[in-house]
């Protein structure tokens, strides 16, 4: 009966404790909450290209988000890339405006994982992150205060990466870091979200670069005025308001 007692107690005790720690998706699906949190958000951000001989570019832009599905991009300066702008939408939908042209342009299916405006963004990875819609995650590790993860596309969704890897806090289950591996399993791109505070009742990071590690090329963006919950119009996701270069 005592042997049975005790078996019985290290049963509950280890239960309680597997009990605690979420599955892979629900850690997926709260970190995609946790960074499309704000119903919208205005960002002013200062990004900055470096390659490989150390050479920097360095572009101003401003970021318009509503919910987790519509997100515009759109660069102010230097002259050269003033008005290029980024929209995507819900299904997956996204459009490209180049000022050249004076032309709104659909982004073909086939495309979609070229680079954007020559930074290391592909346009795949400019749309608002919703990655439990697009991967089936699996919890490859705890550690003290991260879960890893690993992700594959699931079936039927078309990507350039074969699969990720990705590091979310367990304090507010914010993604730090993700691996991204080309279609031979070779890592390709690491992204990483840095000085992650409290803006009201919001995480954000003020900081995130990406790194094309075979190109050796990075594109950091540092957050220099955030606005969230302004109440933003729909109207703004358009892309008659794609074309209106401020």
């Amino acid at each position: 009966m005592k042997k049975m007692a005790i078996t019985i107690t290290m049963l509950l005790i280890f239960g309680s404790i597997y009990a605690q720690i979420p599955t892979a998706e629900d850690i997926l699906i709260n970190a995609d909450a946790v960074v499309n949190a704000p119903q919208d958000q205005e960002i002013s951000l200062k990004m900055t290209l470096t390659d490989k001989g150390g050479n920097e570019k360095v572009r101003e832009m401003r970021m318009y988000q509503k919910g987790d599905e519509m997100r515009l991009v759109r660069f102010l300066s230097p002259a050269d890339q003033k008005g290029v702008s980024f929209l995507s939408l819900p299904d997956d939908v996204q459009y490209l405006y180049l000022p050249a042209f004076h032309k709104v342009r659909r982004i073909a299916s086939h495309i979609k994982n070229d680079n954007f405006a020559g930074t290391d963004f592909s346009y795949d990875d400019m749309s608002a992150s919703k990655y439990a819609e697009e991967y089936d995650a699996t919890l490859l590790e705890k550690t003290d205060d991260l879960y890893i993860l690993e992700l594959i596309p699931k079936q039927g969704v078309e990507k350039s990466y074969s699969k990720l890897k990705m590091w979310v806090r367990q304090d507010n289950f914010y993604p730090v870091k993700v691996e991204f591996y080309d279609n031979n399993s070779i890592l390709w791109k690491l992204f990483e979200s840095r000085n992650i505070k409290k803006h009201g009742e919001y995480w954000v990071a003020s900081e995130a670069e990406m790194t094309d590690l075979k190109k050796e090329h990075s594109t950091k963006m540092i957050t220099e005025k955030i606005e969230l919950n302004k109440g933003l119009a729909d109207d703004i996701f358009t892309k008659r308001n794609l074309k209106r270069v401020k």
